[in-house]
C-alpha cells in the first residue's frame, strides 16, 4: 500500500506551540491534509505520553484515533544546540531513554522538545541501546541543523554513525541540495512539517509517501531502513527557495547577497549587522558535487505550496489565515477528499467546477511549475508569484 506520512510536529507541551496541538485535533486534521500517520511529537513529556497511551493500540509502537495512526516520536537537543529526531518501537522504550538521561537534562519533564547536555555520538548510543530510529532533525537549517555546526554528519556522531539510518531535510533543502553532499547518499531522507500547529498552511506543508504492507511503526521502520520491499516513494516538501535561510541575508536590514561578494566583505553587510550564511552557499562550500548526484534508492522530490498559500495569491489576499481563504480551501477539500489530492491528483477540469477561476488558474499555474519563489533569507521565508501577477489576476478574477 502506499500511504502519506508526517513523521514531525510538535504538541502543546513544546514551546512556541499552539493550544490547538492536542491529538484529537491532528488526528481531525490529518485527514484532510491526506495523511494516514503522523510521528506523534514530543513523546518524552510525560503528560503528552500518557496522552497518546490513551489512544487505541495497534501493537507496541502504533495508536490510533478517529482513523488517523500515530507512531512515537521525539525531537530532542544536543549540546552545541543540535537538533535529532527519534522513532521509538514502544512506550516501554520510550520509558527506558527517559530513565537513562533524566540526569542529563533540566527540561525533560517541562518541555516536549528536551535539551541534554551531552553529545549527539553519546544520543546515537542511547538511542541504539533502547532499539530507537535517529537521525538529524533538519539538518540544514541555521543555528540548529547538524551541518551549521559540523561539517559532516561523522563530526557528529561519531563512532555511532552507521547507525544513524536517515536525515530530515527540513525547510531549507530538498533532494537536489543534500544529494550534492557525498555522505548522505546512503541515508534515507526525510521531509516532515515539524508543525507547531495544526492549520493547514503548516500541518503537513511537507511529508512522506512510503510504499508499506501496513500503517504500523514497524513498517515505517523498514521503509526508513529500505528493507522487506518498504521504501520512500516519494518526498514532498517546499521549495527550498521559501526557507527563510536560502539565501544569504543580513538578518537587521535583509539584503541579500551572493556567496563571493559575502565571503568578499567577511560577511559584514554594508549596514554593519552580519550577514547570515544562507543554506545554498553553505551546501555550496560543503558539497562534494556542483550538482546533485541522486543514489538508485533516492524517490523524487516534488517542490509543494500549501493550498492556502495558493487560494491567497490567487485571490489577491495577504493573510493565508483570513475566513475567506479558509472557506475557499475547504469547500476543495470537501469536494476531493484532501489538499494532497487537490495539488497533485485531482483533474484540473474537475476543480474548475468547484473553485473560482482564479484559484483554478492558481493551481494549473502550480501543476505546471510556472510559480515564481522569491528567495527567503536572514529570517524572512520567501514569497511566492505567479508570472505576469498582476495580468495573471486581472484575467483570472474577471476584472
Amino acid at each position: 500500500m502506499i500511504i502519506n506520512a508526517d513523521l514531525h510536529i510538535h504538541s502543546m507541551f513544546s514551546g512556541s506551540k499552539s493550544s490547538k496541538m492536542d491529538l484529537w485535533t491532528i488526528s481531525v486534521e490529518a485527514p484532510k491534509k491526506g495523511i494516514q500517520i503522523v510521528g506523534a511529537g514530543d513523546c518524552l513529556h510525560p503528560q503528552w505520553l500518557t496522552e497518546i497511551a490513551k489512544c487505541n493500540k495497534i501493537d507496541e509502537g502504533t495508536f490510533e484515533l478517529n482513523g488517523t495512526r500515530f507512531i512515537l516520536s521525539a525531537e530532542v537537543e544536543t549540546k552545541n544546540r543540535i537538533h535529532h529526531l527519534l522513532y521509538f518501537p514502544s512506550i516501554s522504550s520510550v520509558k527506558e531513554f527517559r530513565k537513562i538521561t533524566k540526569h542529563f537534562s533540566k527540561n525533560l519533564d517541562k518541555d516536549g522538545r528536551p535539551l541534554f547536555n551531552f553529545s549527539g555520538e553519546e544520543l546515537a548510543s542511547i538511542a541504539k541501546e533502547v532499539d530507537a530510529l535517529i537521525g538529524p532533525a533538519h539538518a540544514f537549517t541555521p543555528w540548529t541543523g547538524v551541518y551549521d555546526s559540523y561539517s559532516s554528519i561523522k563530526e557528529c556522531y561519531g563512532d555511532l554513525t552507521d547507525y544513524v539510518s536517515f536525515v530530515e531535510l527540513g525547510l531549507s533543502a530538498d533532494t537536489n541540495y543534500a544529494d550534492r553532499i557525498k555522505e548522505l547518499h546512503r541515508l534515507t531522507f526525510l521531509s516532515n512539517s515539524d508543525s507547531h500547529t495544526p492549520h493547514p498552511v503548516r500541518f503537513a506543508r511537507e511529508f512522506n509517501r512510503f510504499k508499506v504492507e501496513d500503517l504500523t511503526f514497524n513498517e515505517i521502520k523498514k521503509a526508513i531502513l529500505r528493507q522487506d520491499g518498504n521504501k520512500p516513494v516519494l518526498n514532498v516538501g517546499l521549495p527550498p527557495e521559501e526557507g527563510k535561510y536560502n539565501e544569504s541575508t543580513c538578518r537587521s536590514c535583509f539584503t541579500h547577497y551572493r556567496y563571493e561578494e559575502a565571503k568578499k566583505r567577511k560577511w559584514r553587510c554594508k549596514c554593519g549587522k552580519a550577514i547570515k550564511k544562507g543554506v545554498k552557499d553553505k551546501i555550496l562550500e560543503i558539497g562534494n558535487y556542483s550538482e546533485p548526484v541522486h543514489p538508485d534508492h533516492r524517490p523524487p522530490y516534488v517542490n509543494l505550496i500549501p493550498l492556502l498559500e495558493i487560494i491567497t495569491k490567487a485571490i489577491g489576499y495577504r493573510n493565508p489565515f483570513s475566513k475567506k481563504v479558509n472557506d475557499f480551501w475547504w469547500e476543495l477539500i470537501s469536494n476531493f477528499n484532501s489538499e494532497i489530492d487537490v495539488l497533485l491528483e485531482a483533474n484540473i477540469e474537475n476543480i474548475s467546477t468547484v473553485a473560482v477561476p482564479a484559484v483554478t488558474e492558481a493551481i494549473k499555474a502550480f501543476r505546471e511549475g510556472k510559480i515564481i519563489v522569491k528567495p527567503g533569507g536572514g529570517g524572512k521565508y520567501g514569497i511566492i508569484e505567479f508570472p505576469g501577477e498582476e495580468n495573471f489576476l486581472r484575467v483570472s478574477l474577471g476584472a
